[in-house]
């Protein structure tokens, strides 16, 4: 079993602080979060550790699914640094975000905005492909801005185009998927965090109502080969989730 940590958990602090904590654990893997504070990110620095990584794509600020030609196409411009950085370290996995949506587009351009998605969820497929980068698309959590909640829809646009899904357990949670209904053939990839339902609030695993064992074991029984990434908020609940994985799993 692949497991790893997300940088989210310390991205108040330096790239390298992050990094020496996830490596100190005992963790093999390492995603980053390949924006601000560390949207420039020095090679020579992630070869000083004893890590393997993933890649979180820009999501502050990005927009994949913008109606405004200049916004959309600056943000596959950004997601496509990310998996040429992946390229270039030779990253597990990049994930990227689906899009977003607004009042304004939702009421009167769905099916534009729609439309604009899935054209650069093909694009960026092709891109990683191209590089021979993994690159998956995240569900998301039940907030009105986001799109592809739905996970079958995702998972049809994926199946459909020989892409790959990041399965996050917590946004599926948040979206009402129950633990045998948030598993596809198409997950390659996996962000575990806990919640109670009602928020994406990336508890610690254990901490929240998820039945996470039976989301590991399915995934387990389809022979997941890919990483468990930890996203958690803090270097606490790191070391809290990582102690569940290994009691557990």
């Amino acid at each position: 079993m692949k497991i790893g940590a997300s940088t989210l958990a310390g991205i108040e602090y330096s790239l390298e602080n992050a990094l020496e904590f996830i490596e100190s654990m005992g963790l093999e893997y390492a995603e980053l979060v390949h924006q601000y504070p560390s949207e420039n990110i020095d090679c020579d620095v992630l070869e000083s550790y004893n890590l393997k990584y993933s890649i979180h794509a820009p999501f502050m600020d990005v927009n994949i699914a913008s109606l405004q030609d200049q916004s959309r196409l600056n943000s596959i411009k950004q997601i496509k640094s990310s998996i040429d950085l992946a390229n270039e370290i030779d990253a597990e996995a990049v994930v990227v975000h689906p899009g977003v949506t607004s009042f304004l587009p939702n009421k009167f351009f769905k099916k534009e905005v729609t439309a604009f998605a899935e054209e650069s969820i093909i694009e960026l497929g092709a891109y990683g492909k191209d590089l021979g980068v993994l690159t998956t698309f995240e569900n998301m959590p039940a907030f009105p801005s986001m799109l592809y909640q739905d996970m079958n829809e995702l998972n049809e646009i994926l199946v459909d185009n020989e892409l790959y899904m990041t399965l996050d357990v917590g946004h599926a949670n948040h979206a009402g998927y129950s633990a045998d209904e948030m598993i596809f053939d198409c997950i390659k990839h996996v962000h575990i965090h806990d919640n109670f339902g009602d928020d994406d609030a990336h508890l610690p695993l254990g901490e929240g109502c998820i039945d996470l064992k039976r989301v590991v074991n399915n995934l387990e029984s389809k022979n997941f080969d890919g990483i468990y990434i930890l996203e958690v908020n803090d270097y606490d609940s790191i070391k809290k989730s990582y102690e569940y994985m290994k009691k557990n799993f």
